[in-house]
């Protein structure tokens, strides 16, 4: 199904008025970037609406041509009022409790998913340092013991760094954080411009109507 030519005019004169911005703030960029949040906010709503309100709390609670509702759903909307109020100081106790409520059920399901998440992990670092495997194997567990060993020991601050054993393994897992650091910068910065690079080939080939190569 083509796209109508209103809404890539549309959306074309939204990415140009935010990449105004380039040459320097303007009125013109913040009017699309609160319409580029209003546009998120309302797509939001319906999201949250169609994926988790409508299917798992009005339908349960309404009931279906084939089933009857639950009234018990009808705590639901109550529990999640009692947030708001924290914006009224002689009442503020209510939304502490439904916010200490929630932290407890957060904390409960952190734990219970914390042992099957990161005791793979925890296992998986143990690993064969003197096999029959290719060398390239071998030699991927001990930089991959070595990196454990060193970040490890940067976050150990149970004993003096003037350890000279414990100070060298400390900086050498400060670089390596670092070199880690510098690589999830990098994609992040590569993911920056692959949307730059969608939004052009948008504004090339769709708006445009420049053929591709």
């Amino acid at each position: 199904m083509s796209t109508s030519p209103w809404v890539i005019w549309f959306a074309a004169i939204c990415t140009l008025g935010i990449y105004t911005v380039l040459y320097r703030e303007n009125p013109i960029f913040r009017f699309f970037e609160h319409v580029l949040v209003g546009l998120s906010l309302g797509y939001g709503i319906l999201v949250t609406w169609t994926d988790t309100l409508l299917p798992y709390w009005w339908q349960p609670f309404a009931g279906t041509p084939k089933e009857h509702g639950h009234w018990s759903y009808i705590f639901v909307p109550l529990a999640g009022a009692m947030f708001y109020f924290i914006f009224t100081p002689r009442l503020a106790w209510i939304a502490r409790l439904i916010i200490g409520a929630f932290f407890g059920l957060g904390a409960g399901a952190a734990l219970s998913g914390f042992f099957p998440q990161y005791a793979h992990q925890l296992t998986s670092s143990f690993k064969p340092l003197l096999t029959h495997q290719a060398p390239y194997v071998i030699i991927n567990h001990w930089v991959f013991l070595i990196t454990l060993v060193a970040v490890m020991s940067y976050f150990f601050f149970s004993v003096t760094r003037q350890v000279r054993s414990l100070a060298a393994s400390a900086s050498l897992g400060r670089w390596l954080l670092m070199i880690a650091f510098g690589t999830i910068f990098g994609s992040t910065v590569m993911g920056r411009l692959s949307l730059f690079l969608a939004r052009v080939q948008f504004l090339l080939f769709d708006w445009l109507r420049i053929a591709r190569p």
